[in-house]
């Protein structure tokens, strides 16, 4: 199915709908990431809540703050299921340590996306193994790089179809959603967090920064991305920024 075909299928329908038709389309096929901010909790939510056919994962870096690990047992324990866990490849992760330290991602972009790749986008391909369709919780408004993004697109590089539910949701449509529902929430967004990654990786955004303005801080705004998402086997860049 092309993206344009299943885009049309999807067209107007709600999130819990458009959730749905994935997983009757997709049957044992339809995975979703999470990385358990507020967007990923919304489609959580939404998925188990259906009891649909579709596997939630999510990737453990070893780098994780400790309110993530807790929103991961309450979230576990609210639906009554077990989030798939990938961790990255043990030695892998040893040998960047014994050669270049714990926190060689400070040093320079290429080691930062060095240790982005050993411990978030192997294991994602090892997620994604045998899945035909991977949902997303993108929203347009995160970042300049994904701001043009469409709700389905392929992914060339993994030959994968991703779906972006809430890709036209403002952040207060997530807040409300997750208010309304009563859904388990990480509290650091409540302490100036709206994008959470690892910690050594992740501030507080201060009052008229970017959304993902507290994401790798110490690097400039077109290189904000650490390589899970790709566009036809490309990074997605910010518009106007170089490739």
């Amino acid at each position: 199915m092309s993206p344009s075909d299943l885009e049309a299928k999807l067209k107007g329908l709600s999130l819990e709908d458009s959730l749905a038709k994935i997983s009757q389309e997709f049957p044992g096929q339809a995975v979703f990431s999470t990385s358990f901010g507020l967007e990923d909790q919304v489609i959580t939510h939404s998925i188990y809540s259906q009891n649909l056919d579709i596997r939630i994962f999510t990737l453990d870096t070893g780098r994780l703050f400790t309110e993530t690990y807790e929103l991961h047992k309450r979230t576990n324990g609210m639906y009554g299921k077990r989030i798939q866990t990938f961790f990255p490849d043990a030695q892998a992760v040893e040998d960047l340590i014994n050669e270049k330290g714990p926190d060689s991602f400070y040093d320079s972009i290429e080691n930062r996306k060095e240790c982005c790749h050993i411990r978030k986008v192997v294991p994602l391909n090892r997620a994604l193994e045998g899945a035909k369709i991977w949902i997303t919780g993108i929203r347009n408004d995160q970042s300049g790089s994904r701001e043009n993004l469409t709700k389905v697109e392929l992914d060339a590089g993994r030959d994968i179809l991703k779906f972006h539910p809430i890709l036209d949701w403002s952040w207060e449509n997530v807040q409300q959603y997750v208010q309304d529902k009563h859904i388990p929430y990480n509290p650091l967004h409540d302490k100036g967090y709206p994008s959470i990654g690892c910690a050594p990786c992740t501030r507080a955004v201060m009052a008229g920064e970017d959304f993902r303005a507290g994401r790798w801080w110490w690097e400039n705004e077109s290189t904000k991305e650490c390589g899970l998402h790709w566009v036809d086997g490309k990074l997605v860049r910010k518009k106007g920024s170089e490739v």
